[in-house]
């Protein structure tokens, strides 16, 4: 029995639209003509035992191979008592002392073949793989202090000569077991099949001495399986692009995958960026991804979609994320009462604690609601919202044709590919986000680990999360106690109709006194860096604005200079807008990385003022504009 899973199905009974049209749709000039509603989950029409042995076969009636979850801490004790005095001590490690665990690889199913030849790899969870990237004279250029913290590794490690032979995986780190991930995904909205670690190899897990499980990748190692047509390299532009956006969302309190270094290869790769038939030979680089656990909802769907002999896997691919990520949800008891009413007329009453699964489809629904609604506020724009791009952990995960918004457009996407449709503008994230959790609910049903009800109510908890959290994120950046739906649809719209720069704009906000005294003529004033070239009628529009937010301001009874400080800390000054990574990926191809790392600790400090750095929140110049900078492609 095959699965396929369509965006062409029926519809969920929850009205997913609501999400964009309550937010920012009515300010989309020429909204695509599409909405985006989950399909109907697949009614499950058997029975299915979860179980599933690690050789890569299944096993339907015979006992678990999966061990209870003290074997993990059995096969790694010694390491968690010394890793316990080393917290004591604030020791940090060598790469060789790196307490490297392999749970991905020990408890689930693998392919039995372990070369990198292009191909489907079917019944297994991975392949193990070699990094591959050919490399001459690889070098460090830029690393992450704060990620080598989470490691415990020693920042003397980035000095080592053979640091860069290690992190482009040329030379092998002692106790890695490296291995590539297989998962599928609907891309702009189609099933396309399996995709999976086209040019990433996963190293292994570390254990760190508070007991956080990271595993590093690196990206551009080489050619695996699930390569396809490609060469499973990576080029030094997405390579800057990735490590430092990964970077810049962590610090302006987004959830992300991390990266803890940089590493150029001293190969070229060739690429054609536009797809027009103009390829051109690059620099090559890797990067070091680090993220508690890089699986997709892409990892699901994909043996969901194989048909029946391969559900146990998704059951098993399920307990294996509970066990080790969301271990709370095992202790779930009937007392703690998590039982709740769906939106249906016939009020049916979900109950979380008599189904784990219910409850851990309801935590991603919940996680990737707030992961949007922060997207939403600092104005960033994913570019390539695919299932095989969505992280069970609600992390922000595979940076490609991302970008912030810089003039105020809701329907701006920075992915050429995206253009036709705009289905993965700013303003449609909401529902994209809504539509990738309806999927992998689906893939849940069927494997029968959710039913129908459970489903909708994940989707409603969705809808629900992101509002409040989207509200309660507009409230702070306007410095106020209380969602104004009123206030905020005028600003956003005011700042669609005149294009302002979304991030400068509710920087200066603050600046606003709560004073109704202030003259007509000078109501404006703390905004005029901002509104550039507006005429008359458009300054009294943003006056009358202005006016209604000052006496928002007034009730709130907040004093301003306590306002300043609570919105500064909410509206960032510095965002990693495109044309600053274009700035140093042009100076790195001419072999200065001063611009990558510069631009690293600026967007470390994101909501501080950092005097003398002003440069660096300036607006776009002219050629900002021009594709490759403010667009980029799939493949960028």
């Amino acid at each position: 029995m095959i699965f396929h899973f369509s965006p062409k199905s029926p519809l969920l009974s929850l009205s997913s639209s609501s999400l964009t049209s309550l937010c920012l749709r009515p300010f989309l000039p020429s909204s695509p003509k599409f909405l985006f509603s989950p399909s109907l989950l697949l009614q499950p029409r058997f029975s299915l035992a979860c179980r599933v042995s690690t050789g890569g076969s299944l096993g339907m009636d015979s006992p678990s191979p999966y061990p209870p979850s003290s074997l993990s801490v059995d096969s790694v004790a010694d390491g968690l008592k010394n890793q316990s005095l080393r917290e004591q001590e604030n020791v940090r490690l060598s790469l060789e002392d790196l307490n490297w665990d392999h749970s991905f690889v020990r408890e689930l199913p693998g392919d039995p073949r372990s070369d990198s030849i292009p191909r489907q790899v079917l019944h297994a969870c991975y392949t193990k793989v070699l990094p591959s990237a050919e490399v001459e004279n690889p070098k460090l250029v830029a690393w992450s202090d704060s990620v080598a913290d989470l490691l415990d590794l020693d920042k003397k490690e980035f000095e080592r000569p053979d640091f860069p032979l290690k992190f482009s995986g040329a030379s092998p780190l002692a106790g890695v077991v490296p291995y590539a991930q297989c998962y599928g995904g609907h891309q702009f909205g189609v099933w396309a099949g399996q995709l999976g670690d086209g040019r990433a190899i996963t190293l292994g897990e570390i254990l760190n001495s508070k007991l956080e499980r990271w595993e590093l990748q690196l990206k551009g190692a080489g050619k695996t399986p699930y390569s396809r047509f490609a060469d499973g390299l990576a080029v030094l532009r997405s390579s800057i692009r990735e490590f430092l956006c990964s970077e810049a969302m962590h610090f302006l309190g987004i959830p992300t995958t991390r990266a803890l270094c940089l590493v150029t290869t001293g190969k070229f790769v060739t690429r054609d960026m536009f797809y027009d038939g103009n390829p051109k030979e690059e620099p090559g680089a890797i990067v070091c991804r680090v993220a508690q656990s890089f699986l997709r909802f892409g990892s699901f769907q994909i043996h969901a979609s194989r048909g029946e002999e391969d559900l146990a896997i998704v059951c098993a691919l399920a307990d294996y994320a509970i066990r080790h990520h969301f271990p709370h949800i095992e202790k779930i008891s009937k007392s703690e009462g998590l039982s709740f009413s769906t939106g249906d007329d016939d009020q049916v009453v979900v109950d979380l604690t008599s189904n784990k699964y219910a409850a851990w489809v309801v935590e991603i629904a919940e996680r990737n609601a707030a992961l949007v609604a922060r997207w939403q506020g600092v104005g960033f724009t994913h570019g390539v919202l695919n299932t095989d791009n969505m992280s069970i952990l609600g992390l922000t995960i595979d940076y490609g044709p991302f970008g912030f918004l810089d003039a105020f457009d809701p329907s701006y996407t920075p992915n050429t590919t995206d253009l036709p449709g705009r289905r993965y503008c700013f303003a449609n994230q909401p529902d994209i986000g809504l539509w990738n959790i309806a999927q992998f609910a689906s893939t849940l049903m069927a494997a029968n680990l959710i039913s129908d009800k459970e489903a909708n109510y994940a989707m409603e908890r969705y809808g629900t999360k992101f509002m409040d959290e989207y509200q309660a994120i507009m409230s702070r950046k306007l410095g106020i106690k209380k969602y104004n739906k009123q206030l905020v649809n005028n600003l956003l719209n005011n700042l669609a109709v005149d294009k302002v720069d979304y991030t400068n704009f509710f920087r200066s906000l603050s600046n606003i006194k709560a004073d109704l005294d202030i003259p007509q003529d000078q109501l404006l004033v703390p905004l005029k860096a901002v509104l550039l070239d507006i005429g008359k009628e458009r300054k009294e529009a943003w006056a009358s604005w202005v006016q209604s937010y000052i006496q928002e301001l007034v009730a709130s009874g907040i004093s301003d200079e306590e306002r300043k400080a609570s919105m500064d800390s909410v509206n960032p000054k510095f965002v990693l807008r495109n044309y600053l990574c274009q700035s140093a990926i042009d100076a790195a191809e001419l072999g200065d990385f001063g611009e990558v790392r510069r631009l690293l600790k600026v967007m470390e400090k994101p909501y501080d003022d950092q005097p003398g750095m002003e440069k660096y929140a300036r607006l776009p110049p002219a050629w900002a504009y021009r594709p490759g900078v403010c667009m980029l492609s799939c493949s960028s």
